[in-house]
């Protein structure tokens, strides 16, 4: 039987009710764009900033994010009362806001001043509640102004929801809320990933992209030095939004001419470098599954899941691959060849990536990357910042003549460029890895078995003899996810891609800011198109390539030369650096000791108010003599947190009524 249509009515007009979460997502569909600043479709519900009211007839006046549509519902968006609540809510904020507009990078940009502009905003009725605070510019890849923070908690849930890192939160109560680091640490003190998400969702200039414009500059107009320059696969598919082109339009000609416009000396492209990645990640997964050691293979081209792989799960870190990503293998190749191609001291060669990606900027300042106090990438700039010097530079980009790279790397083939999607590095490497399982050439290109928009997608393919899992995955509490299963046991998977962005590059941080994902999707689709209007798909038919790797490598793909230059090591990074903890101790003659983990994620999920609890119970029970309570980093249980340790027990997924019962077993009957 057919299911009768349901049907509301918002302003008057009869809107169909088609699974929508809440009355927001079905005013929206009716093209009526209720303000909000906390809701986003990939996070969950919040409803903390109160500008997304509505009035329900019967109901009142609700929040439209929380509220589900209901049948015959008549709803008003802008009322009087409605129109004036907002303009309230607004002031509050900009009465404790920094309102520097022109000074702020997301001048223009700014859902705040967006907002204001809209309701009409002109002076704030209510006293300056504002007191500025220090700015943490100490990441390499982000910077936070909690000076611009509204509170609206986007980057809380997001760090949390989507990447499981938890390396933002709230603190404090009431007017003394604010959102930081744990124990206020600096971003670049604690198990920050760098990948920029926060940012992306940031609706103000709290969380913002580390601009390295300036130094570019300087680098470019400095005489005595040689600046050239990569390109990432995704830049190209998103660069034009910024100037008023589609999604997934592929600019790659007019970028390269820009670029050269701007004065770099060398222009290349890393889809040269992503091939080359490919003939040695894919040479790894080849010789790890016909001796079956290491299994499964995870890739390391995202620098934001790698530190998270090194920070959460140490214990899987012989099961990455050991290739740098594009953006060193491309640095190092430049700083191997150039030089006396060029004519140039290694010390005048300035080598600048544009990168779709934040995490790039924290990549390229790692020590294991700077040889001889030279890096083998010197300054990542972000697509942004791209399109911020091509305006400065008084550029009109959408008149610009399309440009052809630079030699020696300007050849590249289609299994490169799609390197800038989730599941394209897998293809890329399964185009390779097939040829040279099998020794047969390939009949066609694509495998569409690991393209797609699921988070987690996997396959099974029958290369010759051998049955090969693969796995393709896009944000970190998704890996964390899959790696739990290799952990158990529940999957027999041999290569597992993993990207940190939603949808990976196309959808990074350093891109025109986006959080819809059909603007994502056509730009992954913009760089299938490209590879299949290329006329090599395949890596391993990169003749130029070929010739550098006989010329420059010796041993050839994957030999001796390759893996003392073309790879690296990991190291666990669990801790927070620069924690000290607190140890509270209750009495000299304390029988039961209690470990409460304060570590990341367990801090995400609430082990500060835990401890508060437990020393509340203990302080009311009159236990002070018989326990001694310490936080610690790390329980090893990340996953399962918050977790307590009471004497030898562990308590997983800890409440304060577990602490309590099981500290009181422990106790009895001689003490409680």
């Amino acid at each position: 039987m057919t299911e009768t249509a349901k049907f509301l009515t918002i302003n008057g007009a009869k809107i169909k009710i088609e699974g929508e979460r809440n009355l927001l997502e079905v005013a929206r569909k009716a093209g009526i764009d209720i303000p909000t600043f906390c809701y986003h479709s990939e996070l969950s519900i919040y409803g903390a900033c109160r500008l997304c009211l509505v009035e329900v007839k019967g109901l009142g006046i609700v929040a439209s994010c929380s509220t589900q549509p209901q049948e015959e519902m008549e709803v008003q968006t802008h009322t009087e009362g409605i129109r004036e609540i907002r303009k309230i809510a607004l002031e509050l904020i900009l009465a404790n806001h920094d309102q520097n507009c022109t000074l702020c990078s997301k001048n223009t940009r700014c859902k705040l001043q967006s907002l204001a502009r809209q309701h009409g905003i002109t002076d704030v009725r209510f006293k300056r509640t504002f007191v500025r605070k220090p700015v943490d510019r100490s990441s390499y890849s982000l910077v936070r102004d909690p000076n611009k923070c509204i509170l609206c908690g986007d980057c809380v849930r997001a760090c949390n929801e989507i990447q499981g890192v938890g390396a933002i939160g709230f603190a404090g109560r009431g007017a003394k809320s604010t959102v930081v680091p744990p124990f206020n640490k600096n971003l670049a003190d604690v198990e920050c990933v760098n990948c920029g998400l926060c940012a992306t969702v940031c609706p103000v200039g709290a969380l913002t992209v580390r601009d390295d414009v300036d130094k570019v500059w300087q680098m470019i107009n400095d005489p005595s030095k040689t600046v050239v320059v990569q390109i990432a696969p995704a830049v190209r598919v998103a660069i034009g939004e910024a100037f008023g082109g589609v999604p997934g339009a592929v600019e790659i000609g007019r970028i390269i001419a820009a670029v050269k416009a701007l004065g770099f000396d060398r222009v290349f492209d890393t889809s040269f470098a992503a091939d080359q990645t490919i003939f040695e990640e894919a040479t790894e997964f080849i010789q790890r599954k016909v001796k079956g050691e290491n299994l499964p293979l995870f890739t390391s081209c995202c620098p934001a899941w790698v530190k998270f792989a090194e920070q959460f799960l140490p214990d899987l870190l012989h099961n990455l691959s050991t290739c740098r990503s594009p953006q060193h293998i491309f640095g190092t190749t430049a700083r191997l060849i150039l030089p006396d191609l060029l004519g140039v001291k290694q010390e005048d060669l300035v080598v600048v990536s544009i990168m779709p990606c934040t995490a790039k900027k924290y990549e390229c300042k790692q020590e294991k990357f700077i040889r001889n106090g030279i890096a083998d990438v010197d300054h990542v700039l972000t697509t942004h910042e791209l399109v911020r010097m091509i305006e400065e530079a008084g550029l009109r980009f959408n008149e610009l003549e399309p440009a052809e790279p630079d030699e020696p790397f300007n050849s590249y083939t289609g299994g490169g460029v799609i390197f800038g999607t989730t599941g394209g590095v897998m293809e890329a490497a399964l185009r390779f890895a097939v040829e040279k399982i099998t020794g047969k050439k390939l009949e066609k290109f694509e495998f569409n078995e690991v393209r797609g928009e699921k988070s987690i997608r996997d396959a099974v393919l029958n290369v010759g003899d051998l049955e090969v899992n693969v796995c393709v995955v896009y944000g970190l509490t998704n890996a964390r996810k899959v790696a739990d299963w290799v952990r158990k046991g529940e999957v027999q998977y041999d290569f597992i891609e993993v990207m940190a962005c939603p949808l990976g590059c196309v959808g990074g941080a350093g891109q025109p800011v986006t959080n819809d994902m059909k603007t994502r999707v056509a730009r992954a689709a913009g760089l299938y198109k490209s590879d299949a209007n290329m006329k090599l798909h395949n890596p391993q038919d990169n003749k130029q390539l070929l010739d550098c790797y006989e010329k420059y490598f010796e041993g050839g793909i994957g030999g001796h030369a390759a893996h003392s230059l073309l790879h690296t090591t990991y190291r666990n990074r669990r801790r927070i650096s620069g924690i000290t903890l607190p140890v509270m101790n209750y009495g000299t003659g304390a029988k039961v000791k209690v470990t409460i983990c304060v570590g990341t994620s367990c801090f995400a999920n609430g082990s500060e108010i835990l401890l508060e609890k437990v020393e509340d119970f203990i302080q009311a029970e009159s236990l002070g003599d018989v326990l001694q309570v310490e936080a610690a980093f790390c329980a090893e249980n990340c996953d399962k947190g918050p977790t307590v340790v009471v004497g030898e027990k562990t308590i997983n997924h800890a409440t304060p009524e577990l602490v309590a019962t099981e500290i009181k077993k422990q106790l009895s009957p001689a003490v409680v």
